[in-house]
């Protein structure tokens, strides 16, 4: 890998933000300002961020949301996570290598009383369900503060750069994750009464009734809220298996927030385990950014993520393993291979299966747990307290959105504030956007070879209507009481004029376009294409896949069409065969090279799997406890340091209850381990109001 940047994007702007200069072991480094330390590490070719105590193996970055220490770095002489610090001009940033030295003291710091407020509403999170709750409050003129731990609001709408499923009218369905962020942030900064504390991170909730929060990174405030609402999304679950430390392993969200945010590229050639929305997102993310796909793995006999997802990858190129699992990420320093192997009916590798391909980056996206802890403590204490979006159940974000307005006036109706009923569609829309997905039906092509067709490559039953809302002619039809049903096309007198805009807009890039018009022996097919206007021109001879990725042929670019309207999609156009016109789905945009195996399987030959990232718990230390009798994981915390780390067990313990049920111990004989008073580490000396830069206010 030559360059670090992304210098060209399909869908995002590149911008030309004004250069700092930071030092990595005291080598001068440019960053672009307003970044954060991982970013700008990344930018400049750098994947470890350290060393671990335990057996100095190399550590990168992990989740990039703050739930893990996997990239922490000393900055400026304090140990800091390097995916949550903002660079600074002339930062001086080492690696973490062993424990972190505490910094010299030669001065006692001042320290003030810590400042105390009352609101009547706190909303921790500000994602989509966050704000949209807090634009609900803020229309009835509630006060509210908002308090997120990243220097963007929109949570990971930040990062979702396709359009979204759902209902048009109710969540903005069609419209991309990245412009809802910006059109809900907006939305909540007219509201004078919603007070909104970016970079601010809550740290716990107190049996007093107060909440205490990290402002600005620097001062410490506890608030008491007269209702609090949870909004804090979800923490990717982690896997075990061996190499699964090594940089170069991270999750979804992380590989998104450098690709789709930040703007730099983490990886020249990515394997993917997990078939849900989630991989199968950052899959097409990572084909938009001009890194390869290699292949996805599912442990499971079809993907769980939305088949229109699925076959978006498939017809672009990218082998799809169900049935699959990864058995180690191969490397000294970092990732330079992956072996996998197929699953029996009981998930256990089959010998013989393994195969090993090349690849430098490994993305985990195996699921997500919510994010929750504050609302259950709000409830242990007293607290009236509401959840929303990812941490009450998790779903799509276009769930999430909805699910936060409802939970804004539900808080309001408990401040007492007049909002009148909430409408019973309200809760049925929040449910049909929570379903998982339905049905997959035979894929229908058109019966008569005349006139303009639109082909619905979507045959499965999920939530999503924009296709309906654009047609012009309304030819489109979806059944709004659920519009979780496919589409179908009203053929009439051969209304349809070839606009384009149900193709442009189709969120899950699964309609082309037939026209018979001039030839229905070599009719002219319209193609969506989401890729850099420069990687194609007219005169370009194109691979063309059907639905499940087989190739139907190639074919001549003959137009490139670009709608007023088209949201960053373009249309390509061919002329093919009559019988194989409606069976064209997309357009290879990789080519099979880079997803052949190695010659030879690569047998990873490290002792054990890592369970405990933070400690370096083996998998083998564990069992061994548990073979030894201890049923209660604070003592197996006491013996091996399991759940000890700096991310307080939220990545660990549920892979240690996997452990117990494989050596056949029933969950009711385990002991949780005790949650710590505060879910995220910070200085002790906050809580005794060391004063930072500026006012402790």
């Amino acid at each position: 890998m030559t360059g670090y940047r992304i210098k060209q994007h399909p869908i995002l702007p590149i911008p030309e933000p004004e250069m700092i200069e930071f030092f990595w072991q005291d080598k001068p480094l440019s960053a672009h300002k307003g970044e954060t330390i991982s970013a700008a590490l990344f930018a400049n070719g750098i994947r470890t961020f350290g060393h671990h105590h335990k057996d100095g193996s190399p550590l990168g970055i992990f989740c990039a949301n703050g739930q893990c220490a996997q990239c922490m770095v000393i900055a400026d002489g304090k140990p800091l996570k390097s995916c949550m610090e903002i660079v600074t001009n002339g930062m001086r940033v080492y690696p973490n290598d062993g424990h972190p030295r505490l910094p010299e003291v030669s001065v006692v710091p001042e320290l003030k009383p810590i400042p105390e407020i009352d609101i009547p509403v706190l909303i921790i999170g500000g994602g989509p369900a966050g704000l949209s709750a807090a634009i609900e409050l803020g229309k009835l003129g509630a006060e509210v503060i908002l308090v997120d731990d990243k220097h963007r609001l929109g949570g990971k709408l930040v990062l979702q750069t396709h359009r979204f499923f759902g209902s048009s009218k109710a969540v903005y369905a069609g419209t991309r994750g990245i412009d809802i962020a910006t059109r809900l942030e907006n939305e909540v900064r007219a509201y004078p009464s919603v007070q909104i504390w970016p970079q601010t991170t809550c740290l716990a909730v107190f049996s007093d009734q107060k909440v205490g929060v990290l402002k600005d990174g620097k001062h410490y405030v506890l608030i008491r809220p007269q209702v609090l609402l949870v909004a804090t999304g979800a923490r990717e679950k982690f896997l075990a298996f061996k190499g699964n430390t090594l940089p170069g392993v991270f999750g979804a969200g992380a590989f998104q927030t450098l690709v789709n945010r930040d703007l730099a590229l983490p990886a020249e050639k990515l394997f993917i385990v997990g078939g849900g929305n989630v991989g199968l997102i950052a899959g097409y993310h990572a084909l938009q950014a001009g890194i390869g796909v290699v292949g996805l793995v599912e442990a499971l006999p079809q993907c769980g993520g939305y088949k229109v997802h699925k076959d978006k990858l498939v017809r672009m190129g990218v082998p799809i393993y169900t049935s699959h699992t990864i058995l180690s990420a191969n490397g000294q320093d970092h990732v330079e291979s992956v072996t996998i192997a197929r699953v029996d009916e009981q998930f256990q590798p089959v010998p013989g299966s393994e195969r090993s391909y090349a690849c430098d980056s490994v993305l985990i996206a195996v699921g997500l747990d919510p994010v929750n802890e504050f609302f259950h403590k709000a409830n242990d204490f007293g607290i009236p307290a509401f959840v929303a979006g990812d941490a009450e159940e998790i779903a799509e974000a276009s769930a999430a959105i909805f699910s936060g307005k409802i939970k804004g006036l539900e808080v309001a109706h408990h401040l007492g504030l007049n909002t009148g009923e909430i409408p019973a569609e309200w809760y049925r829309m929040g449910e049909i956007l929570k379903s998982k997905p339905g049905n997959v039906l035979s894929e229908k092509m058109p019966d008569l070879p005349e006139g303009v067709l639109p082909v619905f490559h979507c045959s499965q039953e999920i939530p999503c209507d924009p296709c309906s809302t654009l047609c012009p002619q309304h030819l489109i039809f979806i059944d709004q009481q659920d519009i979780r049903s496919t589409p179908k096309f009203v053929q009439d007198n051969f209304a349809c004029k070839a606009c384009l805009k149900c193709i442009a807009g189709c969120p899950g890039l699964a309609i082309t376009l037939v026209d018979y018009r001039s030839s229905s022996e070599r009719p002219l097919v319209s193609i969506p294409y989401e890729f850099s206007r420069e990687s194609i021109h007219i005169g370009d001879q194109v691979t063309l896949e059907d639905t499940q990725g087989d190739e139907l042929g190639t074919a001549e670019v003959v137009n490139i069409r670009a709608l007023k309207a088209n949201d960053r999609t373009i249309v390509i156009q061919v002329e093919v065969e009559q019988n194989i016109a409606p069976h064209i789905a997309g357009i290879r945009m990789q080519q099979p090279a880079i997803t052949q195996p190695m010659l030879q399987y690569v047998n990873h030959v490290t002792d054990d799997t890592i369970v405990c990232r933070c400690e370096h718990v083996t998998a083998g230390e564990i069992r061994e406890c548990i073979r030894n009798g201890y049923r209660d994981i604070n003592e197996i915390k006491t013996v091996t340091r399991a759940c000890m780390g700096a991310c307080g067990a939220k990545t660990c313990a549920p892979l240690i209850h996997r452990i117990f049920r494989e050596e056949g111990v029933p969950y009711d004989q385990v002991t949780d381990p005790s949650r710590r008073p505060l879910f995220v580490e910070v200085g002790l000396g906050v809580f005794a109001g060391e004063n930072g830069e500026g006012d402790n206010q």
